[in-house]
């Protein structure tokens, strides 16, 4: 059964700026100050709570927002666990396997606003808020975020497997990201995120050793951050699940080292990296190198953009009170 939802293509910049009320497929900004005026205060708490117990869950709610609009929509797809053989969710797909984090963090916060407001909040403006607080207490921007956002009673694995990867090429990840109705720039921006958050060596090790097959490393790379990578990441298969930060610099701050590393050839993923050498994007990267503001400013807005990608609204959807199954 297809669901209604509401696509915001970029060039509607007019509407974004002017009349994101109206265009912002019914979302509102005091969508629950009546029914559930605690709700703010309920998610910040839980996500400050979780961020206080391990930092690294700043950049796994971010994650985990960013992996659920980009199948199905925002529309809390992702929280839902597989049922049997009967309802296949998106948890086990290639890109949230053993890597996506922090459902149990949204499942505890969900469970208090239940107890304020039963059946009132969806999990997909939870996660919404939860998001953009992650940034707030990993020291970034405050973003005034849209609500209304109804639950999708479906989930898609298949899609989900093809969420945009370190693996692919820009031109790649550009058409992934257009095709949720964001551009060049959105992609730019909301690869800032990486910088929080960390990376498996597997997801980079071929830049290390064997860079597209040549038998040496990437050149790209500075000499003495290679070395260093090198020595967390070996060559041998028991290093793929290693961590390491995506900005070595303030690995748990939000801030803009994430372009820094790039002008310095010291960003870890090849898809980060390139950013700085390709015409298209290398200004932007230059820009929020130099201006760490204008990167805030311009990361909250490309979130509440992406946070409006395939929408349910009105009576479309539902309000799970279990966000990890369907009512």
């Amino acid at each position: 059964m297809e669901h209604k939802s509401c696509k915001l293509p970029f060039v509607r910049l007019f509407y974004i700026l002017f009349l994101s009320h109206l265009v912002f497929c019914q979302l509102d900004y005091k969508y629950y100050d009546s029914t559930c005026p605690n709700l703010t205060r309920i998610v910040r708490y839980g996500v400050w709570s979780a961020i206080a117990n391990d930092s690294r869950m700043a950049a796994s709610l971010l994650r985990l927002h960013f992996h659920d609009c980009f199948v199905n929509g925002c529309d809390a797809s992702i929280l839902l666990d597989d049922i049997g053989s009967t309802f296949v969710g998106e948890k086990n797909a290639l890109g949230n396997r053993n890597s996506a984090r922090g459902y149990e963090v949204i499942d505890n916060i969900k469970a208090n606003v239940e107890k304020a407001c039963p059946s009132t909040v969806s999990c997909s403006d939870i996660l919404t808020l939860a998001a953009r607080d992650a940034v707030y207490f990993a020291g970034g921007s405050y973003w005034t975020v849209p609500l209304g956002r109804r639950d999708g009673r479906t989930a898609n694995k298949t899609a989900a497997n093809e969420l945009p990867s370190p693996f692919e090429s820009l031109d790649t990840i550009i058409a992934k990201f257009n095709s949720k109705g964001l551009d060049i720039k959105d992609v730019v921006v909301l690869s800032g995120a990486h910088t929080i958050g960390f990376a498996q060596c597997f997801t980079f090790k071929s830049r290390l050793f064997n860079f597209g097959g040549s038998g040496k490393p990437d050149p790209e790379l500075d000499a003495s951050f290679l070395k260093g990578l090198q020595s967390v990441c070996p060559d041998q298969v028991d290093s793929d699940t290693n961590l390491v930060p995506l900005d070595s610099v303030t690995s748990t701050k939000f801030d803009n080292s994430y372009y820094k590393n790039i002008v310095n050839s010291s960003g870890i993923l090849q898809s980060d990296q390139v950013l700085g050498t390709d015409n298209r994007t290398a200004s932007m990267v230059l820009n929020y190198n130099k201006y760490p503001f204008l990167f805030l400013k311009d990361f909250g807005a490309s979130m509440v953009k992406m946070g409006n990608i395939g929408v349910l609204t009105g009576q479309d959807g539902e309000i799970r009170k279990n966000c990890k199954v369907v009512n």
